[in-house]
């Protein structure tokens, strides 16, 4: 009997389009439900369960709560704001104080042209309904616990305010001060390990989907990537970023990763 290891990255309801949600990935519902009934239906052959959750402040850099443009008015979601907008007095911190910091923090995720500053919806706020995990799959990792004896391995993500993390493993820009936002290498080990097949599922496809799978490739052992397979009817992009869910997919293949919908699994 195939075994699997299946981690999950942020299936949350505010990434889910469902009414409430803060930030709904078209399909995401679908692909959560679609793995729920999956897992219900393979319940001894899923040897570890790993969850990740987006796990936020109501107020942190990369929020709408965050910003004010130069007339002092609110900066609405999905505004782009470069060091050179703070710079030129286009945006900047509600309160001052964070100016210098966050200056230096645009300016470091700028370097090579990985990334850029994208102002998001508050989302994900600890505490929060937003916060839980999908119902559906919430239930059937409850009796997968039940049945196997073991615990689901929950991980929070992006605690620190003043740095975004994407991927579930380390913040765009990690921070000396705190060891959160730095690779986390117990996660990775754990992953690493067993000679099960690693399932990848979660929301969303082009960002923090493809931004942890990113970390996987250029930190677990090549033998082990060729034993984890992306699910693809089991996670979505966000809207008008398809071309960047393409693109890691294809960088994910060249890497030696599988990617199939749930009926081609063995």
């Amino acid at each position: 009997m195939a075994a699997y290891h299946l981690l999950v990255i942020d299936p949350q309801n505010d990434f889910l389009d469902i009414p409430g949600a803060a930030l709904p990935v078209q399909g995401a519902n679908t692909d959560m439900q679609r793995l729920a009934d999956w897992l219900r239906q393979h319940l001894d052959a899923v040897q570890a369960i790993t969850v990740t959750l987006d796990s936020h402040a109501s107020v942190g850099v990369e929020r709408s709560t965050f910003w004010h443009d130069a007339q002092g008015q609110a900066v609405i979601p999905f505004t782009l704001i470069r060091a050179a907008d703070v710079e030129a007095g286009r945006y900047s911190p509600r309160h001052a104080q964070f100016r210098d910091e966050v200056l230096r923090y645009l300016h470091a995720l700028e370097v090579g042209g990985q990334r850029q500053l994208v102002v998001w919806p508050v989302h994900c706020v600890m505490g929060t309904w937003g916060h839980n995990v999908h119902s559906g799959l919430s239930e059937a990792i409850a009796q997968w616990e039940t049945r196997s004896g073991k615990t689901c391995h929950k991980v929070l993500k992006g605690q620190h305010p003043l740095t975004e993390q994407y991927s579930a493993f380390r913040a765009e820009v990690p921070r000396a001060d705190d060891a959160r936002t730095q690779l986390n290498q117990s996660l990775m080990d754990a992953l690493a390990v067993g000679d099960n097949t690693l399932l990848v599922a979660g929301e969303a496809l082009s960002h923090c989907v493809a931004a942890s799978v990113d970390d996987l490739m250029a930190h677990l052992p090549t033998q082990r990537l060729q034993r984890t397979v992306l699910l693809t009817d089991c996670m979505s992009p966000v809207g008008g970023f398809e071309a960047m869910g393409q693109a890691f997919l294809e960088r994910a293949r060249a890497s030696g990763i599988q990617t199939t919908p749930l009926q081609g699994l063995p």
